[in-house]
């Protein structure tokens, strides 16, 4: 297994390998780059992105700043909306669906540490340099969800289509379709259903 396959997979690999380090160089120089432009720059901003994000479908729209991990490890659907400061650390999988929007300040974090210090401090590897054991897990997020302002969610977690998650909410495990769900860690508060259609909320519509 090289280092790419085995961070991938979610094992213990060695972040400072050759091929790893260039992938992680080129996406936070084409952060960078990105973070540079200005919102009327479309042409510029749609050239990087499609460089960053290979695997982003049509529609999207990332406010910016990003900074993201590898990008190339991250898929996202149609019609993608992030707000300010979107972070995707993508050392294993990212998957969001279709018409999923994010608020400011949102953070999906898929790499993980030993609990152990001994385990997690820096070592010298056999190349003679400095890296640490790391490893993670894949975050998936289904269709039609909206994920409010500063939410986390951390390595492992999985969001159900049709998803609310509350502003400033970390999200830890599995949240079923179509719930309400926030706190640290967030669980799940209630399902949404019908009754929460615009149509009963005369107070926002007069």
């Amino acid at each position: 297994m090289t280092e790419k396959e085995r961070m991938l997979a979610g094992k213990i690999y060695d972040a400072s390998k050759p091929e790893l380090l260039s992938l992680r160089q080129k996406a936070h120089r084409l952060c960078k780059q990105y973070n540079d432009t200005f919102e009327e720059d479309e042409e510029e901003r749609t050239k990087i992105l499609a460089e960053l994000i290979p695997n982003m479908e049509s529609g999207g729209y990332l406010q910016g700043p990003i900074f993201f991990d590898y990008g190339v490890f991250t898929k996202m659907g149609k019609n993608f909306y992030a707000n300010f400061n979107l972070t995707i650390l993508d050392v294993c999988p990212v998957t969001i669906g279709d018409n999923v929007f994010f608020g400011p300040n949102v953070s999906i974090l898929t790499p993980k540490h030993p609990l152990r210090y001994q385990d997690r401090n820096p070592y010298i590897n056999a190349d003679g340099k400095t890296t640490c054991r790391e490893y993670g897990a894949p975050i998936t997020i289904g269709d039609n969800c909206w994920i409010a302002g500063n939410v986390t969610i951390l390595a492992g977690a999985e969001i159900g289509s049709g998803c609310v998650i509350g502003a400033g909410s970390v999200v830890t495990g599995k949240i079923p379709d179509n719930s309400l769900a926030y706190g640290n860690p967030a669980r799940v508060v209630r399902q949404i259903t019908e009754a929460d259609a615009l149509k009963y909320k005369n107070e926002l519509l007069s």
